[in-house]
């Protein structure tokens, strides 16, 4: 167990300095746009370590309070508290000129930002930084970065779980262990930017109802029009757009906002119409009718074949999970085959090794040796790597300063030819062997989750390049296409219709998507999770890119694999999510391209203007 003094004075160094604000919110549900907050807890800090002020009020939500057995707060302990408009001045206040700090941290940040837009007001955060995010970099020896798990480790009491200002206090003695562990292993902070937010995502909208039927395909002459054919519409309609869509929407249509080879027809009354969904109608052969002769067939729409509901998953019972190395793969594909028995131990065991130096082609390839090894191959210094391989020009890479000073074992190439026996007294903790280290092309069955349970796919690397990068994910059906442009996840439209996909920024090198498999629409058949470099740079110039899926937001990953070998590449599809009957199934993908993000789109069914 790590402990901490009350205070940390980071006051001196300008990569860690801030005015704090430690927030910690218990709401009546998990999704910002339609849950409401109940309480709310506030601590400021200086860089200086100390105080400088606090607020905690109960909140009136004005709707049923939802989890009590979780929050303990009843609808009779809320009645006669301030709502949220009478507390968000004071709040602000707060925040002003301040990083924000939570466990988990998009979470609050986003029921704030709900909820000063349903006040009106300007939510005065301009960073964030989450200390769920800031452990994953630290990788303390836990069996999972709960903040319980946290405070258990870094000596913090906790009296009150799931109380606003107890959590919040819980939460002041994680981030300095945290802080004080980032500045001995000299690691960047994860904060993160925040936009303005009085846009239009932050309103409260109803989400599109998923079409319940398959695509049957395009509409050929002189055919009616069946339950499930993807329409689209371009130009001025004689009767209101709005209109015309709502009675294509109770017909049984799937109503899209673009136009790819999978649409069945464009409403256009303009044959000669110049805009982008006519110009790709014709490029792909999609039947164009005019408004007229598409209101004729409307009235005669025919049955169409609803999508297959799959029966729940089975549990799983609690086992590591076998993996398979398949071949790197491509959007469309084919079912690899059944996963074999895990081979026996290999030498590497929990060994988890950084590789410093090299060309990118030497460092991958070193990469994956240890991964072939059994190893678990790590992108950045933690607490948890136990070795360092040392390629030419490494010893000038900055890290080895710290690598020497916290003295972890140095080792030339030909170490992973004939590696020693792993070490007994290994950081990784007990827990670590549950990991399921994945090869490019790994795949592997994932165990049922309880109801309310979301399998969070996280995306890391190095900063070794000035570039942004953007995760994306594409809930897709049987046809490999979205069934509604809204199907693609990004960060101008964080969220799928139902909730189910998530997109979540948790640092500027590391993002996450999260997935509940649970509510996804009957449609959806697979989920393919990419990044994207927005300008001139290449995954080549990135490096490796690490991804782990965990059960949970917090929980100890079921699987982690290191994405490398890219060279040129502009796009990458990390992994995919996937049924199989009705099991579910994940693969490490590692499939880059060298396009951008716009033909990788366009190639799911999405029109990009």
């Amino acid at each position: 167990m790590t402990t901490v003094s009350a205070a940390l004075d980071v006051s001196c160094l300008p990569d860690y300095a801030h005015n704090w604000a430690l927030v910690d919110v218990e709401t009546s549900g998990l999704i910002a746009r339609r849950d409401r907050v109940l309480s709310i807890a506030v601590l400021t800090f200086g860089p200086d370590g100390v105080p400088t002020g606090d607020f905690t009020t109960l909140v009136n939500p004005g709707c049923d309070p939802g989890p009590v057995h979780i929050h303990g707060l009843t609808a009779e302990r809320l009645q006669g508290a301030p709502t949220f408009d009478q507390v968000a001045e004071r709040i602000g206040a707060l925040l002003q000129d301040r990083v924000l700090v939570a466990h988990n941290a998009q979470f609050d940040y986003d029921f704030l930002a709900h909820e000063f837009a349903r006040a009106g007001l300007h939510l005065p955060v301009a960073r964030r930084l989450c200390t769920l995010a800031l452990n994953r970099r630290v990788e303390p020896p836990t069996a999972d970065l709960s903040l319980a798990s946290l405070a258990a480790h870094y000596g913090v009491p906790q009296t009150r779980a799931h109380d606003a200002l107890d959590d919040t206090r819980v939460l002041a003695g994680i981030f300095r262990a945290s802080l004080a562990e980032a500045v001995r292993l000299d690691l960047q902070l994860p904060l993160v930017s925040c936009p303005p937010r009085q846009d239009p995502r932050f309103a409260p909208k109803l989400p599109k109802t998923p079409c319940a039927y398959r695509n049957p395909g395009p509409l050929k002459p002189g055919n009616p029009l069946v339950q499930g054919m993807k329409i689209a519409v371009t130009g001025e309609t004689e009767i209101a757009r709005i209109e015309l869509v709502a009675r294509s929407v109770a017909s049984g249509l799937n109503v899209m906002t673009s136009v790819s080879r999978h649409t069945s027809v464009l409403v256009a009354n303009d044959a000669n119409a110049l805009s982008a969904k006519a110009r790709r109608a014709v490029a792909e052969g999609v039947t164009v009718l005019d408004e007229n002769a598409f209101l004729a067939l409307l009235a005669d729409v025919r049955p169409g074949t609803p999508h297959e509901k799959h029966a729940p998953q089975a549990p799983v019972a609690a086992q590591p999970p076998a993996a398979t190395a398949a071949a790197a793969t491509v959007p469309r594909q084919t079912e690899p085959r059944q996963a074999e028995p895990r081979p026996a131990p290999k030498p590497f065991g929990r060994r988890r090794v950084l590789v410093l130096g090299g060309t990118h082609e030497e460092a991958a390839a070193s990469r994956a040796r240890v991964v072939e090894m059994g190893g678990a191959a790590a992108i950045n210094l933690s607490a948890s790597v136990t070795d360092i391989v040392l390629l030419p020009g490494g010893e000038s890479d900055r890290r080895m300063a710290r690598v020497t000073s916290l003295g972890l074992p140095v080792h030339d190439p030909a170490w992973l030819g004939t590696p020693a026996p792993e070490p007994v007294d290994s950081p990784l903790g007990a827990g670590a062997s549950t990991t399921e280290v994945l090869p490019r092309g790994g795949v592997l069955d994932l165990p049922a989750l309880p109801t309310a349970g979301r399998w969070h796919l996280g995306a890391s690397w190095a900063r070794q390049t000035d570039c942004e990068i953007d995760v994306v994910a594409f809930v897709l059906d049987e046809d490999e296409q979205v069934s509604c442009d809204e199907d693609f996840v990004f960060y101008g439209a964080p969220e799928s219709p139902d909730g189910a996909v998530r997109l979540l920024c948790d640092g500027p090198t590391e993002q996450s998507i999260t997935i509940d498999l649970a509510t996804l629409p009957p449609a959806a058949r697979r989920i393919a999770i990419a990044a994207a470099i927005d300008g001139t740079a290449t995954f080549g110039d990135v490096g490796a890119v690490q991804i782990s899926l965990t059960p949970g937001n917090d929980a100890q990953a079921t699987a982690q694999a290191a994405l490398d070998g890219t060279t040129s590449e502009r796009t990458l599809l990390l992994a995919e999510i996937y049924r199989r009957g009705a099991q579910w199934r994940f693969r490490a993908v590692g499939q880059g391209y060298d396009h951008g993000l716009e033909a990788l789109v366009r190639g799911y069914g999405i029109e990009v203007a």
